[in-house]
């Protein structure tokens, strides 16, 4: 058992058998009463992001999650494989761990998977990640100053909203947290 004076960004917490990640969190201490801990946590399963917050001493479970390198090798059905790029095991992670992330995943491409007594809770990807533009329209002439976009189909098999200018076959930068075009990308 751990007390609220251990809280740091990162820590995970179970609480009533779910794992929160804490990603902000503030010791405050009031003029007047007690003090205390607001945080803002994330459930490292769903996502889901909560508010709580904590008396200052109050007792709280913290959980160990390793966070290790992973080597994303192929989809397999309903999973994905990925090998520890330090003892070359392999891994099959299911797609509802994995969720969003696959849409921004190539083969070989290297990832921080979120262990917990050896199960996979959560992928962590780089911020930015290089794709290739599989398909999109042409833009049409006169169109290339209003600044507008178009939908792109990158490899893979994803879509995103691209500048107008761009065409099929042009490497660029996606954000992996929201999918949005950030830049060409020259070779």
């Amino acid at each position: 058992m751990a007390s609220t004076a251990d809280i740091k960004n990162g820590v995970v917490l179970n609480i009533d058998g779910q794992l929160w990640t804490i990603i902000e969190f503030q010791h405050v201490k009031p003029g007047k009463g007690g003090a205390f801990v607001r945080t803002k946590m994330k459930n490292v399963v769903t996502g889901k992001t909560v508010d709580k917050t904590f008396n200052a001493g109050a007792k709280i479970e913290t959980e160990n999650v390793d966070r290790r390198d992973f080597q994303y090798l192929y989809a397999d059905g309903e999973s994905y494989v990925f090998m520890d790029v330090t003892d070359y095991d392999q891994l099959h992670v299911p797609a509802a761990v994995v969720g969003d992330a696959i849409n921004f995943m190539l083969e070989n491409q290297a990832v921080t998977l979120g262990l917990h007594n050896g199960n996979p809770l959560f992928i962590e990807l780089p911020a930015s990640v290089v794709l290739l533009i599989t398909h999109t329209d042409p833009g049409l002439q006169g169109d290339r100053s209003t600044g507008g976009t178009k939908p792109a189909t990158v490899e893979t098999g994803y879509e995103i909203q691209v500048p107008l200018f761009l065409e099929t076959g042009t490497k660029v930068k996606v954000d992996t947290r929201t999918g949005d075009y950030l830049g060409r990308v020259n070779d």
